[in-house]
């Protein structure tokens, strides 16, 4: 049976860069994979990117209101209708997903037995779990934490957001990096140190 994998980590954590990299891995032996992200994370329109300059396009992207499962077997038969096979579905900012989505992607793993790798963030500036992260955390198969440090060089666990030179605690949950908006990964005590002690 193939699993369904989070892998997830602060802002900077390389997991764009992790998940490219998989995809090589596995087209390297002469094996397909399908490469998607939640249309909400309109940062590169339809490519996926690392910070290290790395761009791929992405095969599908997932709507909102979209089923994840029906999106996916439709891509699939585009694939076999070349004589080939989806040896892996890769997600990347799963955090984006819905949770409905997330069990679609469960469903994947289990019922079409295909691996499902899914990299994303697992908690939003205010330290909340995002939706799709919760819901992962909750049912994957296997968690991989990816690590990366803190500009005083303890591990990062949080992600601050910026406007300007100015770490905010509120607004929407959802802000795509921009021209007004930048994070950057915190530890806890460098986190509390910005926010006033505050957390939650």
């Amino acid at each position: 049976m193939a699993k369904l994998y989070f892998r997830y980590g602060a802002m900077n954590s390389g997991k764009s860069t992790a998940l490219l990299q998989a995809a090589y891995n596995y087209e390297e032996r002469g094996q397909h994979v399908l490469l998607a992200k939640p249309a909400i994370d309109t940062k590169g329109a339809s490519q996926i990117e690392s910070r290290l300059g790395m761009t791929r396009e992405a095969d599908f992207l997932i709507g909102a209101d979209d089923g994840a499962r029906a999106v996916f077997h439709r891509e699939r038969e585009r694939v076999r209708r070349t004589g080939f096979d989806v040896a892996c579905l890769l997600i990347d900012e799963a955090q984006f997903l819905t949770p409905d989505q997330v069990d679609d992607l469960f469903r994947v793993a289990v019922e079409d037995d295909i691996p499902v790798l899914a990299y994303g963030i697992r908690n939003d500036f205010r330290t909340h779990a995002f939706p799709g992260s919760g819901r992962l955390l909750a049912i994957a198969h296997t968690l991989e934490e990816l690590k990366t440090i803190c500009r005083c060089g303890r591990k990062a666990v949080f992600n601050g957001r910026r406007i300007g030179d100015r770490f905010v605690f509120d607004g929407d949950q959802v802000a795509i990096d921009g021209a007004s908006v930048a994070y950057e990964s915190l530890c806890g005590h460098c986190y509390l140190q910005e926010s006033a002690g505050r957390l939650g």
